[in-house]
């Protein structure tokens, strides 16, 4: 089987390097402003069971199997399927498809944090945290189709926010990605630290602690549960948007694997846990001051996020904008390294299939995203990009996830095989329980997971939005990403990449 390497393939300077891009990757937003509401809505502490059980036989199963694919075939995502089977190159497409989708609403997000960064010096956003943000600041219009123009206040940190990732890209893995992770995840630890310690220190963290932790063993039956336990472990760690492929891609041949894979998966799980514990103490801060329930101001995504820690950062009693610049300082960190990591799957991908310089791929693909992007800036933004993110993430990722096991399991039948020549270097060896996990319970549960999204899908339109929106943007982004795959898989190889054996 032909297929076509670089004469030189980056390589991240240091196997701890790998490490922090990884660990830059899979903690983002999602870790900070979605886990802490999962934890307090399926369960409170008895959620961290079938949280754990998720680490063990989804996250960390396919986090080793990509990293296998990725340094095991020194190429991206189209590389390692093809590889396996020449005619599933379509699933790296579809996976890189993804990744640029996500990115293209990301960097918008970023641009928001990256706006909110500068507006807690004096709590500009005043007293009406809502008002402010879905009117001054996003000026989000009446109507799903109502459009309106460029909201200018939302385009120039989105734009300066793009410069940063664009930079960092064009300075390739070892000057622009490893050296920013290096950086950037201490720098987001320690200012997490102090996050969770003030937190921690404000009258009402206790019942915010409470109301998180305290266990509801009954959830365990409800199957609910568990499958949103996979599902936070599957997008947290960052399977199947083929980031760890192209990240593993640039270690040298034969790198010890499985280790990699425990200390990123813990380490993510640790930052999610640790995380919660700042928000909810500030959550239950908020309802004590508010004189309510904690239940009535926890919240997830962009309203905890830009809504309620204005309103919290508003109460605090002293050096309020020290903490509004280190809670978004953080989410600015978090949200840069995963950034980088979401655009380097697409970059990868293009550089390997035709040959491509690395500042050209650069501009290709992150100039196609700048543009995308540009219908979250306007004022309809928030619907488009909110539809997007829920068929993107519910469908677009866990079908990649699924067929990608599929392939290595039971069509390509090389579980086995892999299982071997990871154990030749591994510190960890990887056990029975490595193929039980791929072959078996990862795909019923990725297939269980698909059924109830499907179910809730027709029980419950998403957020209500009128059918032409989610049929126009859900349904058109699932059918382009199949497109993209496929027209990608016919375009010919443009260099002879050798010889690459199974």
């Amino acid at each position: 089987m032909s297929e076509v390497v670089e004469e030189q393939r980056d390589q991240f300077g240091s196997k701890l390097g790998f490490i922090m891009a990884a660990i830059g990757s899979a903690i983002g937003l999602g870790n900070i402003w979605r886990f802490p509401y999962v934890v307090y809505d399926n369960g409170g502490g008895a959620f961290l069971l079938p949280y754990f059980i998720a680490i063990a036989t989804a996250g960390i199963p396919i986090l080793i199997l990509e990293y296998y694919l990725g340094n095991r075939y020194q190429g991206s995502a189209p590389v390692a399927y093809r590889s396996l089977s020449r005619r599933w190159e379509w699933l790296g497409w579809w996976q890189a498809a993804v990744s640029f989708l996500i990115g293209t609403y990301y960097m918008v997000i970023i641009g928001w944090v990256l706006a909110y960064f500068y507006f807690s010096f004096g709590s500009q956003w005043g007293s009406d945290t809502e008002g402010f943000f879905t009117g001054e600041f996003l000026g989000v219009s009446d109507s799903f189709w109502s459009v309106g123009g460029l909201q200018f206040g939302v385009l120039i940190p989105f734009v300066i926010a793009w410069a940063i990732v664009f930079w960092l890209l064009i300075r390739g893995v070892g000057r622009g990605i490893e050296l920013a992770s290096k950086i950037l995840i201490p720098l987001m630890a320690i200012m997490m630290v102090v996050i969770v310690i003030r937190g921690l220190t404000l009258p009402g963290a206790a019942e915010g602690l409470n109301v998180l932790f305290t266990p509801d063993l009954g959830a365990l039956l409800d199957p609910q549960v568990w499958i949103a336990a996979y599902g936070q472990v599957f997008f947290s760690i960052g399977v199947a948007f083929s980031v760890m492929i192209a990240y593993a891609s640039y270690l040298p041949r034969r790198s010890e694997l499985p280790n990699s894979g425990f200390i990123v998966a813990l380490s993510n799980a640790g930052f999610e846990f640790f995380a919660a514990l700042g928000v909810f103490s500030v959550l239950g801060f908020l309802a004590v001051q508010q004189n309510t329930e904690v239940s009535e101001v926890a919240t997830e995504g962009v309203g905890l996020a830009f809504i309620a820690f204005p309103q919290i950062i508003n109460q605090l009693p002293a050096l309020n904008s020290l903490f509004g610049l280190l809670f978004f300082g953080a989410l600015l960190f978090a949200g840069l390294t995963s950034a980088v990591s979401i655009f380097e799957v697409g970059i990868s991908g293009v550089r390997d299939k035709f040959g491509f310089n690395r500042n050209r791929a650069v501009s290709i693909v992150c100039g196609l995203a700048f543009l995308v992007g540009l219908v979250y800036v306007t004022k309809g933004g928030l619907y488009y990009l909110d539809t997007v993110d829920h068929f993107i993430n519910n469908y677009g990722l866990v079908l990649s996830g699924l067929f990608e096991v599929i392939l290595v399991a039971w069509v390509a039948r090389q579980l086995r095989n892999i299982q071997s020549s990871l154990n030749e270097d591994a510190y960890i060896p990887v056990g029975y329980w490595w193929i039980l996990a791929l072959s078996v319970i990862t795909p019923i549960i990725l297939i269980g997971v698909t059924a109830f999204n499907i179910y809730n899908e027709f029980a419950n339109p998403y957020e209500g939005y009128p059918a032409s929106g989610l049929l126009v943007l859900g349904g058109g982004v699932s059918v382009l990403v199949i497109a993209i795959a496929f027209v990608f898989q016919s375009l010919r190889w443009r260099r002879s990449r050798g010889e690459v054996n199974r």
